[in-house]
C-alpha cells in the first residue's frame, strides 16, 4: 500500500502487528515500517510466515467445531485486518446463520475490516479495547446481532501476549469471562514459549522492540487465562497440533510449536 494511499490517522511509520502479521499472510495491506520488521524475522527465521498460517489452521478449526454443535455467535476481539477466509465464512457455511461481530481498535483494520466483512445481519465490526470489555459488550451494533443471552463464541487469537505482565492478562482475560452466559467457549492462541528453538529469542528481541511488545509465555500461563472454565481436549498445544474433535496430532512445522491454542467452556 502506497503512502499516499494510507486513512487519514494511519501512522505509517510505526509498525503494526495486525500489518505485519498480514504480511506474513501474503496480504498487501501493510507499510514500509510493517515489511521492515517482518523482514528482519524472516532473515532470521525464514519459515516464520508458517507462525501466523497455524493461527489461522487453529481459528477455522475452533470455530468449525463451535458451529457444529450449535454455538451460532462469535465474538472475535483483536481480529486483525481480512484475509482470505474469516470467522463469520467458518460459521456460516459449518452453520447458516451464524453472527460475527469482529472487534478492533487499529484504524486500519477497522477500515478495511468495516468495507470487506460487515454483512448485514450476519456480520458486523466495530472499534473496541481489550480492556474496556464493557465498552465492547454493551455497544449496540453487536447487541443489535448477539444475543448475550444465548452462548457465544469468544475467539482471542493472537492477542493476549501484547497485554504484558504489568497489565495482568489473566485478569484482562477473566474480565471478558464475566460477559458471557453459561455454554459460551473461548478460544485463545498465544505465543508459545517452547523453549527448544535457539533462533526463537533473537526473534523476540525483533518482534519486541519493533512491535513495542510480543510476549512469549509457557503452556502453564496460558492454561491459567481458562481458570473458572473447562478447557476442552487436547488442552494447550501447538495451534496445528490442536484438534477440538480428537487428540493431539504432531506439530505440521516445528515452528508451529511457537503459536499455542487452548479451548475452554463456561459451564456456570
Amino acid at each position: 500500500m502506497a503512502d499516499e494511499q494510507a486513512p487519514p490517522g494511519i501512522d505509517i511509520h510505526t509498525p503494526s502487528f495486525a500489518r505485519v502479521y498480514d504480511y506474513f499472510l501474503g496480504g498487501k495491506d501493510n507499510f514500509a515500517s510493517d515489511r521492515e520488521v517482518a523482514d528482519l524475522v524472516i532473515q532470521l527465521v525464514p519459515e516464520a510466515p508458517v507462525v501466523a498460517q497455524g493461527n489461522r489452521i487453529a481459528i477455522e478449526r475452533a470455530v468449525r467445531y463451535l458451529a457444529e454443535r450449535g454455538v451460532t455467535q462469535f465474538v472475535d476481539i483483536g481480529s486483525g485486518l481480512p484475509t482470505a477466509s474469516n470467522v463469520h465464512q467458518y460459521a456460516t457455511e459449518t452453520h447458516p446463520g451464524a453472527k460475527v461481530v469482529y472487534v478492533d481498535n487499529d484504524p486500519i483494520v477497522l477500515a478495511h475490516g468495516r468495507a470487506l466483512l460487515t454483512e448485514d445481519g450476519v456480520a458486523a465490526f466495530i472499534q473496541g479495547d481489550l480492556y474496556e470489555p464493557e465498552k465492547i459488550f454493551t455497544d449496540p451494533r453487536l447487541t443489535d446481532l448477539i444475543d448475550l443471552g444465548e452462548p457465544v463464541g469468544l475467539i482471542l487469537a493472537a492477542i493476549i501476549h501484547h497485554v504484558p505482565d504489568e497489565n495482568d492478562p489473566r485478569g484482562v482475560v477473566m474480565r471478558l469471562h464475566e460477559f458471557l452466559p453459561p455454554g459460551s467457549h473461548i478460544m485463545l492462541t498465544h505465543l508459545h514459549d517452547s523453549g527448544d528453538d535457539p533462533r526463537v529469542a533473537e526473534a523476540r528481541k525483533i518482534l519486541q522492540s519493533g512491535l513495542g511488545g510480543s510476549h512469549f509465555r509457557g503452556a502453564e500461563q496460558i492454561l491459567s487465562f481458562m481458570d473458572g472454565l473447562t478447557v476442552l481436549e487436547p488442552g494447550v498445544t501447538a495451534c496445528t497440533a490442536w484438534r477440538p474433535d480428537g487428540p493431539a496430532g504432531e506439530p505440521e512445522h516445528p515452528l508451529h510449536d511457537q503459536m499455542a491454542a487452548v479451548l475452554g467452556r463456561k459451564d456456570a
